[in-house]
């Protein structure tokens, strides 16, 4: 691929990042401007759960079983994703622990832990892994399967890690998370071999559903804690150490990605695939789960870490994807022959 070719996936991928992340300033402003109030929270209510629904259906409908199945004879590459994703996360939000009360609210260590137990990205892991000359079928696989373990293990872990501090849903509300969530992917899943190629070919107007419904669930979630006192009760340090915290997650689990798949002898392909599916978390998944998993409680302070991961990584792996791909063309050009001389 041609510099000129990769610097236009490069500048595309942040010109999509910054306006979807100019879409949700927008929606926070507006919710902290004229909230969901009174007769208006259970229509509101109700459409979030439609686009919830929307969103794992339109989720199960892209995936082809066919694509998943056979990326998974890749096993090694995906257990380090998978170790990566919900174990490595997980218990650096365990350490991340040690800041509360000092330096983290609960509420906003409820979020970091809640980040930390989400799915790998689709959309940017894959794009990013290509633009970094990966690997980019196993990042397809990877990625894909990483959403479906995820409405499996992720209300599982939030149940597990949340009810050992005394808080989040109980182990029996899990059950009914998983149908809320899983049920609509099924009936994509099963519609797909009907539906998934006009689900493809019009997946710039199915994005624009994709973001709609997140954008929607994130201004209900936080007119209520606007509602609540939200931004009476946070501070420019408590935003400032939040950003610090995110900083620090990401940089560590790429470090331990790229350390572990260079000690452990994966190709250079394979580490691109295994550090940007490794180190990802979905926002399009997390905002829509947040509302069904820890409804009525506190939705908006929860997302604000995760909200604030999605833009740091998708700026920070921008830079990374492009020294993979710099770095690739050092070499292929080091390996060209001279021409010979007359």
């Amino acid at each position: 691929m041609c510099p000129e070719a990769l610097n236009r996936g490069g500048i595309m991928l942040r010109l999509l990042a910054d306006r979807f992340l100019l879409a949700l300033l927008g929606i926070v402003a507006l919710s902290s401007v004229l909230p969901v109030r009174g007769a208006l929270v259970e229509p509101f209510s109700i459409a979030t759960d439609i686009a919830i629904a929307l969103v794992f259906f339109l989720q199960g409908a892209r995936l082809s079983r066919a694509t998943v199945v056979a990326g998974f004879t890749h096993w090694r590459l995906h257990l380090m994703v998978f170790a990566a994703t919900f174990v490595l996360f997980p218990l650096l939000g365990l350490a991340a622990g040690l800041l509360v009360p000092t330096l983290l609210s609960p509420a906003l260590y409820a979020g970091i832990l809640f980040l930390c137990v989400l799915p790998s990205t689709i959309q940017s892991s894959i794009a990013f892994t290509s633009i970094a000359h990966g690997n980019v079928s196993a990042a397809v696989c990877s990625a894909s399967a990483s959403n479906i373990l995820g409405m499996f293990l992720t209300p599982l872990l939030v149940g597990l890690l949340f009810s050992a501090r005394g808080s989040g849903p109980s182990l029996e509300a899990v059950g009914s998370i998983l149908v809320q969530l899983l049920l609509p992917f099924v009936v994509g899943q099963v519609l797909q071999p009907r539906i998934g190629k006009w689900v493809i070919e019009n997946g710039r107007i199915l994005g624009l559903v994709d973001r709609g419904s997140i954008l929607l669930v994130v201004y209900i979630a936080f007119s209520h804690a606007v509602v609540d006192g939200l931004w009476h009760k946070l501070s420019a340090l408590d935003l400032a150490v939040m950003v610090g915290v995110d900083v620090v997650l990401l940089a560590l689990v790429l470090a331990v990605t790229t350390a572990s798949a260079r000690l452990l002898g994966f190709s250079r392909e394979d580490e691109i695939t295994i550090v940007f599916c490794g180190s990802k978390k979905s926002l399009a998944s997390g905002v829509p789960m947040a509302k069904v998993i820890f409804a009525g409680q506190d939705t908006g302070t929860i997302l604000l870490p995760l909200m604030l991961f999605h833009q740091i990584q998708l700026m920070a792996c921008a830079v990374l994807a492009r020294h993979y791909a710099d770095r690739r063309l050092k070499e292929m050009d080091a390996e060209e022959p001279l021409p010979a001389q007359a």
